[in-house]
């Protein structure tokens, strides 16, 4: 293989540089600095093809962002002369899919000041809070949302609750809420959500055996989930390792 490296002079280390620079935002499996590193230039080719191409697929998002800024200027000149529910409504989803969360959530306040029986509409509004890390204002919301369709966005808002729950020190309401959701959600994020609480109530044998089953998850979703999903797997590797330090 290093017989090969003067086919990619000088590219082979703008190819190294790349891949180096994506290992370290995406953080895939370890074996592959080694392949960069130690393989050179025909390494660096072997991992972008491997990881950095498919992974041009989540890029989607940054592209429709820019649409979504248009929309939102069209939107808010709308709402000077109609502001009606579903121009608020869809505000508030323009920019909670911009990550500008207070801004999502002042849009929702004024749908749900129009319209309060949209358990949809208060969904969108705890996430935005949940964005702003503001709990104590996305919990009403989630249990409103529960309160009306239990398995909502496929048993997600449950598992949100649980979470806020946990995160706001209500150990039980937590615990009886993520028995719950856990028998019928075990997405990444519910799986780690719920080993982290078992952790913050001092469960950690069990903790240990929920985030083991969220690594074990990986290996049963194709390769493009394991890619969206990949921050969740990270997270569990990391609390883990928290664990067995503990231990010691």
């Amino acid at each position: 293989m290093f017989g090969l490296g003067h086919f990619f002079y000088p590219w082979g280390f703008l190819l190294q540089g790349l891949a180096i620079v994506h290992f370290i935002r995406r953080r895939p499996e370890n074996y592959w600095f080694y392949v960069i590193f130690f393989l050179g230039p025909p390494g660096a080719a072997v991992y972008i093809l491997a990881e950095v191409l498919p992974d041009l697929g989540l890029l989607r998002g940054v592209f429709q962002g820019f649409g979504r800024r248009s929309r939102v200027k069209i939107v808010e000149t709308q709402i000077i002369d109609n502001p009606s529910l579903a121009n608020y409504e869809e505000l508030g989803e323009l920019y909670k899919d911009l990550g500008q969360f207070e801004k999502a959530r002042e849009a929702f306040n004024h749908a749900i000041t129009g319209r309060d029986d949209s358990i949809y509409t208060f969904y969108s509004r705890a996430k935005s809070s949940l964005g702003l890390n503001d709990l104590a204002a996305a919990i009403p919301d989630l249990e409103r949302v529960i309160a009306g369709d239990r398995k909502f966005d496929y048993c997600r808002a449950m598992g949100l609750l649980a979470d806020a729950y946990a995160k706001t020190g209500q150990l039980e309401r937590a615990n009886q809420l993520f028995a719950e959701v856990t028998l019928i959600s075990t997405t990444p994020e519910t799986l780690y959500n719920y080993a982290s609480f078992l952790k913050t109530a001092n469960r950690r044998e069990e903790s240990r055996e929920w985030a083991q089953k969220l690594l074990a998850k990986k290996r049963t979703l194709p390769r493009y989930m394991q890619r969206r999903e990949r921050p969740w797997f990270r997270k569990g590797k990391a609390l883990l390792k928290e664990l067995a330090a503990a231990q010691k």
